[in-house]
């Protein structure tokens, strides 16, 4: 995928995958093309394709695209904030990896889960593993005020822990009632590990 650099480069590429979430809501996968998105879109094929060359790239730039996009607000809600308690801090990065009452975020959707043989390879996974649990290092240096700092295995267990149940309950397609209770339990849990972390 070419990167967009320059300003207008990436007002395109958002608007490609504005258009792309409407279709993906209004029509489904089945039904979403490549010609279709840049119709919706308003712009060429052949200018999609600078971007996209296919279907699969489009989709495996939006998961790339979501994924910079909780980075951003990590960074923004649960790292930068000058003199947050530790507690609000653990309680941005849950709701936000949870994906829980967070507008925030770009729209996901589950079946994206089920379609990732088809674009992600292991060193995907691989990195969007390392920034998260590096995003959680950074929450976990900025919280001060913790008794205890949690050393980096508490870090990355409380990051699989919390990534890897959000993929489950996607896949599990709980309702937002039930989202929120899970992401209520995990926040309880991280909280209680890390008032419990070693010295």
């Amino acid at each position: 995928m070419k990167r967009p650099r320059q300003a207008r480069a990436r007002f395109t590429v958002q608007a490609i995958y504005d258009a792309f979430v409407r279709i993906w809501q209004r029509d489904g996968w089945d039904k979403l093309t490549t010609r279709n998105v840049a119709l919706e879109t308003g712009i060429a094929v052949g200018t999609l394709y600078d971007y996209f060359p296919n279907k699969t790239a489009l989709l495996s730039g939006y998961v790339r695209h979501c994924i910079e996009a909780l980075l951003a607000a990590i960074d923004r809600e649960a790292v930068q904030p000058a003199g947050l308690p530790w507690e609000q801090r653990i309680h941005h990065l849950v709701r936000l990896v949870c994906g829980v009452d967070a507008p925030e975020l770009p729209w996901f959707h589950p079946e994206m889960l089920a379609l990732e043989t088809q674009m992600a390879e292991p060193r995907d996974h691989r990195r969007a593993h390392e920034e998260l649990a590096a995003a959680w290092g950074r929450v976990l240096a900025a919280c001060t005020d913790l008794p205890h700092p949690p050393g980096p295995e508490i870090a990355q267990a409380l990051h699989l822990s919390a990534w890897g149940g959000r993929r489950y309950v996607l896949l599990l397609q709980f309702d937002p009632a039930a989202m929120r209770q899970w992401a209520d339990g995990v926040e309880q849990l991280c909280c209680a590990a890390l008032r419990q972390a070693p010295r």
